[in-house]
């Protein structure tokens, strides 16, 4: 038997105790390459625990490269661990005996990097549903070059230098007016530029968040943001998303109860991704902004509103943000290039009362001084030549089409048993497994045969559902799309018919006494 042993009463999650004691045992030779290690069921058992600690932990494991499970034989020690480390090394040594412990002096204890399993490096031959971005083979590389030649030429001793915090100037006009095409009516100290959305909810966090803060989070949400908040020592409240359409109710946040989370909290931010939202795909309806714009005006508490995906329709109509519809001036509007091309040049920007504006460029001149000037004359010319709308609308054609190939073999391949979202537009879409299944467990199985995805648990603030997932399809052709979906739905019934098989065994096993 294992020599494992948990601590329930720790604030360390059980699955990392048991993914850094298994990890611990294969370092220490006691488990070596060959062995195999108890199903997950088994371990669970063993434990006293929940299968989905085991699985989960097994999971971590499993994309370090130290164990490989195979279909119908089992989980065994791999002969090397080459994968992702998450967990860092042993503490650098100094001087032998004299040296520091630098985990002590860390300021918070961080016990798993969500964004970096989901940024990991992919294989070449994988087909990778894990990352919502946008698709490389179309990236108008020739367009961006002239951009970038353009705005050397005629202004490099200005991008070359030392800039304003808020922004480049010509950048910002540039900006303000693709602004105003999108109904939202801001000047020059109503605007920040940021290096992308992830900054800009740091940037935010700092500026309005202390220690105990509340803060509400959809939930599930984007983990970089929940990643910020904790980080913060914020208090996260999570409101559930609606991803289903029930009689009375809405798509997105769920109204009641984000208006009892309000009346029985102080909270400091509302944090919404009302188009397309990450994870789940799914969009409020315009009601349902109003009620939530009606809120937070009662409540007196900003909104952050993540616009994103937005621009990612698939249909020509699009709901009016809530900056569009903000008459109390509570809204804090960000939004950047990434999802659209060119994340590598890290560009966002924050629409927001000029008072909150002067207290993050503050902020951000702080942290980084100013976003990279030469990247932003580059896409002011993007936008002035034009380039920008022309690309936009050739990537949500792309997407669309890739999105029905998403919806089309998930109703072709998966069980019925199974419930998804239907986005109309965006870049990813949330399936719901069957009840007592684990996306996680699944993982483990469809990464044997080369199929990625993002495991629900990664999403949520509290009360995660194992058996949920995240299906980014952007970057995947429709032909990689339907392998990828086919390859999953195939795993998962295999797994069904094995649960059936061991359901009529018990029932045959029953004797009757008479």
């Amino acid at each position: 038997m294992l020599p494992l042993h948990l601590q329930p009463q720790s604030h360390v999650p059980l699955y990392v105790q048991l993914r850094d004691q298994l990890r611990a045992l294969v370092h220490a030779g006691d488990l070596r390459p060959g062995d195999r290690i108890p199903a997950s069921r088994e371990l669970a058992n063993m434990l006293g625990v929940h299968r989905t600690t085991v699985a989960n932990a097994y999971a971590e494991l499993e994309s370090e490269g130290l164990i490989q499970g195979h279909v119908g034989r089992g989980t065994f020690i791999r002969a090397n661990g080459d994968g992702l480390k998450i967990t860092p090394p042993a503490p650098p040594v100094l001087n032998g005996d004299r040296g520091i412990r630098w985990e002590l002096l860390f300021s918070d204890e961080r016990t798993e990097e969500v964004l970096t399993r989901l940024t990991a490096h992919v294989p070449e031959d994988a087909l990778s549903f894990v990352m919502a971005r946008p698709a490389p083979e179309y990236f108008p590389i020739e367009d961006l070059q002239t951009c970038v030649n353009a705005a050397l030429r005629r202004e490099a001793t200005d991008v070359l230098t030392l800039g304003p915090s808020d922004g480049y100037p010509p950048f910002k006009e540039a900006l303000l007016e693709m602004l105003k095409g999108d109904g939202i009516a801001a000047r020059d100290e109503n605007l920040l530029v940021t290096d992308g959305c992830q900054q800009s909810l740091d940037l935010i966090s700092k500026a309005f968040i202390r220690p105990g803060d509340s803060v509400i989070l959809e939930n599930p949400t984007y983990p970089g943001a929940i990643a910020i908040f904790n980080g913060a020592r914020a208090r996260c409240l999570g409101v559930p998303v609606r991803t289903t359409p029930e009689p009375g109710t809405s798509l997105g946040i769920d109204l009641e109860a984000l208006e009892a989370t309000l009346s029985a909290n102080r909270v400091k931010l509302i944090l919404l991704t009302p188009d397309f939202q990450n994870p789940t795909g799914v969009s409020m309806p315009l009601a349902s902004r109003r009620k939530v714009l009606e809120l937070a005006s009662r409540y007196q508490v900003p909104i952050v509103e993540d616009y994103i995906y937005a621009r990612l329709n698939a249909r020509d109509e699009r709901v009016p943000s809530l900056k569009q519809l903000d008459r109390s001036n509570i809204v804090i509007h960000i939004d950047s290039f990434a999802k659209v091309a060119f994340p590598g040049l890290r560009v966002g920007w924050i629409v927001a009362p000029a008072v909150a504006i002067e207290r993050l460029r503050v902020v951000k001149q702080t942290t980084d001084l100013h976003t990279d000037q030469l990247a932003q004359a580059t896409l002011a010319e993007f936008l002035r030549r034009g380039l920008f709308t022309k690309h936009l609308a050739k990537m949500r054609k792309v997407y669309a089409s890739r999105l029905a190939a998403c919806d089309e073999a998930l109703r072709k391949h998966m069980p019925e048993e199974c419930r998804w979202t239907r986005p109309e537009g965006g870049m990813c879409l949330w399936l719901e497994l069957p009840p007592g299944f684990d996306a996680s467990e699944l993982l483990i199985h469809s990464k044997e045969r080369g199929v990625l995805f993002a495991p629900g648990r990664y999403f949520y603030v509290q009360a995660p559902l194992p058996n949920t997932l995240r299906l980014g399809f952007a970057g995947l052709d429709e032909k990689q799309i339907t392998r990828g979906i086919s390859t999953m739905a195939e795993l998962l019934r295999i797994e069904m018919r094995k649960r059936q098989r061991g359901v009529r065994r018990a029932e045959r096993s029953r004797v009757a006494l008479v």
